[in-house]
């Protein structure tokens, strides 16, 4: 599974929320793939990464080895795969 993600380093406290944008048609939701994960480590040296790797396996109830960020890397929007 694809997802994408705003990432939202120094927050206050860790968390997931879903951010989907609405159907090109206006009813409902295009798809249930877009979160925002705020995590409280600062994008220094990979940790912000490290720590949405964690807080999204936690959610999703899988190892961390399962989750992998495919792009984004140095940017707040992130394409992550879990397995």
């Amino acid at each position: 599974m694809k997802i994408f993600v705003k990432a939202k380093p120094n927050a206050k406290e860790e968390k997931i929320e879903k951010i989907d944008p609405p159907s090109p048609n206006g009813f409902g939701r295009a798809s249930d793939s877009h979160f925002m994960v705020s995590v409280k480590e600062p994008p220094v040296e990979g940790r912000a990464n490290k720590s949405i790797i964690k807080v999204l396996a936690e959610y999703f109830n899988v190892q961390q080895s399962d989750v992998k960020i495919i792009s984004g890397h140095a940017s707040k929007n992130k394409m992550i795969e879990i397995k």
